[in-house]
């Protein structure tokens, strides 16, 4: 049997412009894709580049794209959607 937390590009994210709370359909689905545990592996946060980015689409939809991109240098949110523009 597949792991639903296995390929985040896999699936239907819901991300917005304003956060968001899941609804009861859909709560318990979103919440079997956290990580068992929080952990440390050479720096970074979780074992591979797929858990962090199943964790962070997750925190997307809750936060929403504009708390998200508040966060860092604003140019280097602009370079990576020129990036996918082009």
């Amino acid at each position: 049997m597949n792991d639903p937390r296995s390929d985040a590009t896999n699936i239907q994210w819901d991300i917005r412009v304003e956060g968001r709370s899941w609804r009861a359909g859909e709560a318990m689905d979103r919440y079997v894709l956290t990580p068992e545990k929080f952990e440390m592996v050479d720096g970074k946060l979780l074992w591979s580049d797929e858990d962090r980015e199943m964790l962070l689409g997750l925190l997307l939809e809750n936060v929403g794209a504009d708390r998200a991109v508040r966060l860092g240098d604003p140019e280097v949110w602009r370079a990576a959607v020129a990036k996918l523009e082009a």
